[in-house]
This record gives C-alpha cells, structure tokens and sequence, in this order.
C-alpha cells in the first residue's frame, strides 16, 4: 500500500554566523566559537541523522524546529542529497529568533499555495515560537493534509512556572484545528437544510490534520491533554457530529461550541523506562517524552484517503545519534565538531487508503 514517509525534530540551536539583532543570540557568533565550520558541520550531522530516518530512506514530510532562518533550512535541506526536499518557512517573533519549518518531498505533494501557509505567532508577555500551519495536496489522490509544527514555550524557568504559557499555547493550537475541521457561525448560518449540507458539516469534521512539534509538555500534562484534547480515549475519537433525526443540520449551538479531540500517537512510549525524547539532566535525571505526534480523527480512521499506521510511530533513536551506554541523545559539540541534537526525531508513515 503506498505510504507517506514523515517525521520531527527539534534540531537545538542551528543558527547561522551572521550577526543578529537580538542580544540573546550572541552565545551563537564567531566569538563564542560558533564559527562557519561549526555551522557547516552542525549541518550535516543532522543532514547524516535525516537520511538514516524510516529505514535509511529519509521522509516525504519533516517538521523541524530550532532553525534560525530559511536559507539554514535550504542549507540543510540540500545537505541531505535530496532535490525533491522542499522548504516552507515563516519567520517568527521569538525573541531568540528560532522557527519551525517544513520541508516536503515534491515527488509526493504539489507545492502549496501562498494561501496556505499560515504563521500563528504567540503573543503572551513577550512573542514566541510559532504554529506554523501548512494545508498540502498529495499528488496521486488529490487528498488534503493540514500540518502543523509546534515548538511550545520552554520549561527551562520550571516546569510549572511556565505551565501557564503552554496551556494558552495549547488553547491557540487547539482553535486551529478547531476552525479547520467546522464551519463557523456565519458560515454555519448560510448552510441550507440539505443533504449537500449534512455531507459537507460530516466532511469538514473528518479532515486530515497532522500535528507534530516540540510541545515542551507530555502526553499526560494537562496543556496538551485538557487544552490542546489530544487524548488517547478511542470512545471520545469515535463520535462524529451529531445530527438530529429528519435533519441535515446539527444544531447550532451545540455545533459552533463543538471542540474536535484529537489523538496523541505517543501514548504508549510514555512511562517507558529509558524511553523519551529529551533527557533532562537536572535533578530527576530522565527521559522526558516532549516530541509528540497526534493526529485528528479522520487521519486516525482514514476517512478521508489517508491514515496513521498507529506501530509505525516510534522515536528514532538508532546509531550514531543515541550516545553512551544510556542512549541519551547526543547533543552537537562546537569544539569537538561532533553530535547532533538534545532531542531524538519522532516519525511515522501515513496509509493512503
């Protein structure tokens, strides 16, 4: 059956050697050892780790996270070896200047309109990492894909201290998804009584949504379990929108109130021993499962020509990126030239059905 390869990874401060504007990049200049040959080599060990994702073949579809600009994510795109990898990017407000971006393989998906590619800023007490949403047509089926890549505000002031942060992120997320899977009310309003209607409101809910991101919370945390409703409870996926009998039209309050659940692929990675995405050497000394991908229900059930194959999400932690007897991820070194990332890539394959 064929199949789209895709993955994430948050690639850990890939910035350029360009001087920048913003005081908190000046760790990353030539004066702190950040130099062109380091840049050039950051840049294809992660180029090296790329090619080895999904069996050696490399992804149809990566979201990335921590890059500075676009033309590092041309950069490392053409490190890879692959003329077909293509780059969406958005530049972001983060005050330290690091973007999610997409590349997809043109061989698989046509390039998307200007239309869209969306760049959600999150402006809390000071502007944050993006939700950078990118709506894709594949080619052999004509099917729709909505991608969002996520990078959620940092735990690095506590993790609860900056709970709150995350939880307004999440909400943000979650009107997104919210506002591409329904009408809203003056669209609703407009709808006729027909079954035209009814196919179209059923249609709309079962869109292709694939959410995948740095979402600096777990599974289990409230941000993205409560708020963002990733949820691993099949009976709450099940439900579809519900409509009177003799009708073609929910009704419109419990309609437009409507939020969709969505469901975290990364459950059952959680609780692991040694298993997680980023290992946090302060003072638990774990693995944290922070790299996630969940997907909407109609990408679950394949209701719309494309589906999740559920065993196929794993975190890729093979060799050389995994170091030390532990199998942490080995994070990239200045001096030494060598390692990668603080984050192992997450991946998976989407059925076309």
């Amino acid at each position: 059956m064929p199949e789209i390869k895709a993955a994430f990874w948050n690639l850990q401060n890939l910035f350029d050697v360009t001087a920048s504007d913003v005081a908190t990049d000046l760790e990353f200049t030539p004066e702190e050892g950040w130099t062109k040959d380091a840049m050039e080599a950051k840049i294809a060990n992660l180029a090296e780790i790329i090619k080895l994702l999904h069996g050696g073949t490399g992804p149809d579809l990566l979201g990335l996270c921590e890059i500075e600009n676009h033309p590092l994510a041309e950069k490392l795109a053409a490190a890879t070896g692959r003329t077909d990898l293509k780059v969406v990017h958005a530049d972001s407000p983060d005050l330290r200047g690091i973007d999610t971006c997409l590349f997809y393989s043109s061989t698989v998906f046509k390039k998307p309109l200007k239309g869209a590619i969306k760049s959600h800023a999150m402006h809390l007490r000071y502007p944050t990492r993006d939700i950078f949403e990118v709506e894709l047509e594949v080619k052999a089926t004509g099917q729709r894909l909505l991608v969002l890549v996520n990078h959620w505000p940092s735990r690095s002031q506590g993790k609860f201290e900056t709970e709150p942060l995350r939880i307004a992120t999440a909400e943000r997320c979650g009107r997104v998804v919210d506002d591409y899977l329904r009408f809203n009310r003056a669209e609703f309003l407009e709808l006729p009584d027909t079954a035209a209607t009814r196919e179209a409101i059923i249609g709309r809910w079962n869109r292709n949504v694939l959410l995948m991101g740095d979402f600096n919370d777990e599974p289990c945390d409230r941000s993205v379990l409560e708020r963002l409703q990733a949820t691993r409870d099949l009976d709450r996926m099940e439900e579809d929108v519900k409509i009177p009998a003799g009708k073609n039209k929910p009704a419109a309050a419990g309609y437009l109130g409507r939020e969709a659940h969505l469901y975290n692929c990364m459950w059952p990675h959680l609780g692991r021993a040694d298993e997680g995405t980023h290992y946090f050497s302060g003072s638990t000394n774990s693995f944290n499962l922070l790299d996630q991908i969940i997907v909407s229900r109609g990408l679950l059930y394949g209701l719309q020509g494309l589906k999740i194959d559920l065993p196929s999400v794993e975190i890729f932690r093979a060799p050389p990126i995994a170091a030390g007897a532990w199998k942490r991820p080995a994070p990239f070194d200045r001096k030494t030239l060598k390692g990668y990332s603080d984050h192992f890539p997450v991946q998976c394959r989407l059925a076309l059905v």
